[in-house]
């Protein structure tokens, strides 16, 4: 997906971006303020378009900085939203959670076209390796601190301990999950190529399948210590299997299917054809009890590595541009729940702090074990700090399964992914300019997926 790019802009244009900017906020403000029921007439059409054009400038003014689009497309929903100027109101961010839906299948999609089974085979050491120890050590860790900070979070502390012990696995669980759209919305600015951006896409993108697991296996060791009078039961297992297997078949199928329609017609009108696939079968998919994420991921790979239409599609995926990332993170921002954010970010950014250096241990360590290249070794946990719609997704699992400490948890989640989401994104982006491998010169190119560079020598 191609991001922004292009020269370096001058003193002028920025001055005539944040000009605009302030147009754009003064113009809504004043619509809210002196015309409530015309406010209410625009509605969702409104909150896109706010958010398209705030979060675009607000990224470009934030560029000098070395910040990351992501940054300004959070900051533009945080400012805009129900929380802060209050231009977006609670009824219409949850309006556009369907335009969020398209976005993240989309992203899903493009992941899944990046990986080749060629970047797989060269990374495969370092992918086993970091998946073993992210998905102890961090687990563990994470575990422990939840643990060991019980008695300063309210929902945890009266508990008693077989309680606390089953809370402190559920966050340890939840603190292994990544963020792939923020992934993917990073190296679509900086066209990155090189070990850190292959190994942070591959490893990212096939990591969903290890979440679901450890989810499901931390779900059903909690049960009994959480919910008076449920019993072990291994039936946890059989839904994993059957949701695992449902997803992979049907992003199986879907990818089989656009291969087909690609190569039978070319590929005509198939960003209308992909936006109604969001749209219509993520909530399908949720139906059934299936994982759109794992499901759409499948069904990019399907097409890039079983057939030759892998470059079709992303190219036509690319051509919606930034401004998937624009709506997918722009509404993550204006979903950030500021007063939450505010009352709990003590213990979230302890929280956040824990995970940040569990997550540089893990990496360091399976890069000493696969003998990874310098740059991999310093910069590989880089890409595992950002959290976002995933942990939030089963935030809303755990809160659903276990109502003794259902809202507490959730809230702590949402507190915590809050941080990581505004924090991941600008250290990622910065240990790719730091190793070399973004190339903003190429960022009206359409890329082709990513391969790690052949061996010097």
């Amino acid at each position: 997906m191609s991001g922004h790019g292009g020269a370096p802009k001058q003193l002028g244009t920025r001055f005539i971006q944040a000009l605009a900017l302030a147009t754009i906020f003064g113009l809504l403000f004043a619509v809210r303020r002196f015309t409530p029921s015309l406010r209410e007439e625009l509605g969702t059409v409104a909150a896109i378009g706010l958010l398209l054009l705030a979060g675009t400038l607000l990224s470009e003014l934030l560029e000098p900085f070395g910040l990351p689009h992501l940054s300004g497309y959070l900051a533009a929903g945080i400012l805009g939203g129900p929380h802060v100027l209050h231009l977006v109101d609670h009824e219409t961010v949850d309006r556009l959670t369907p335009v969020n839906t398209i976005a993240l299948s989309l992203i899903a999609l493009a992941g899944g076209a990046e990986l080749r089974t060629e970047t797989l085979r060269k990374v495969a050491r370092s992918l086993g390796w970091a998946t073993l120890t992210q998905s102890t050590i961090v687990l563990v860790v994470m575990g422990g601190v939840f643990l060991a900070l019980s008695g300063f979070i309210p929902f945890v502390a009266p508990l008693p301990a077989g309680a606390r012990l089953a809370a402190a696995m559920l966050w340890g669980v939840l603190c292994v999950t990544r963020s792939p759209s923020a992934c993917l919305g990073i190296l679509s600015q900086t066209r990155a190529r090189g070990p850190i951006a292959t190994f942070s896409l591959a490893f990212i993108m096939t990591s969903d399948v290890v979440v679901i697991v450890l989810v499901a296996l931390a779900m059903m060791i909690a049960r009994p210590l959480l919910t008076p009078g449920a019993e072990f039961s291994l039936h946890d297992f059989q839904h994993l299997w059957d949701e695992l297997a449902g997803s992979i078949a049907i992003g199986t199928t879907l990818g089989l299917a656009l291969a087909a329609y690609l190569r039978l017609l070319g590929g005509r009108a198939l960003l209308l054809i992909l936006l109604a696939i969001g749209f219509a079968l993520s909530p399908f998919l949720r139906y059934v009890r299936a994982d759109p994420l794992l499901a759409f991921i499948t069904a990019g790979f399907v097409v890039q590595n079983l057939t030759n239409q892998g470059p079709k599609l992303l190219h036509a995926v690319e051509h919606t541009g930034s401004v998937v990332f624009v709506v997918f993170f722009a509404t993550a921002g204006a979903h950030l729940n500021v007063p939450l954010l505010k009352e709990m970010w003590q213990i979230a950014l302890a929280l956040c702090g824990a995970r940040a250096l569990a997550t540089l241990v893990a990496a360091r360590i399976a890069s000493r074990l696969a003998d990874d290249p310098p740059a991999l070794r310093t910069w590989g946990f880089s890409s595992l700090v950002s959290q976002a719609g995933l942990a939030l997704g089963l935030a809303g699992v755990i809160s659903s399964a276990f109502p003794r400490i259902g809202a507490g948890f959730q809230a702590l989640a949402i507190a915590a992914v809050a941080i990581n989401e505004m924090t991941g994104p600008i250290l990622f982006k910065f240990a790719l300019d730091r190793a070399g491998e973004t190339h903003r010169e190429e960022a009206e190119v359409a890329r082709t997926s990513l391969v790690p560079p052949a061996p010097v020598g």
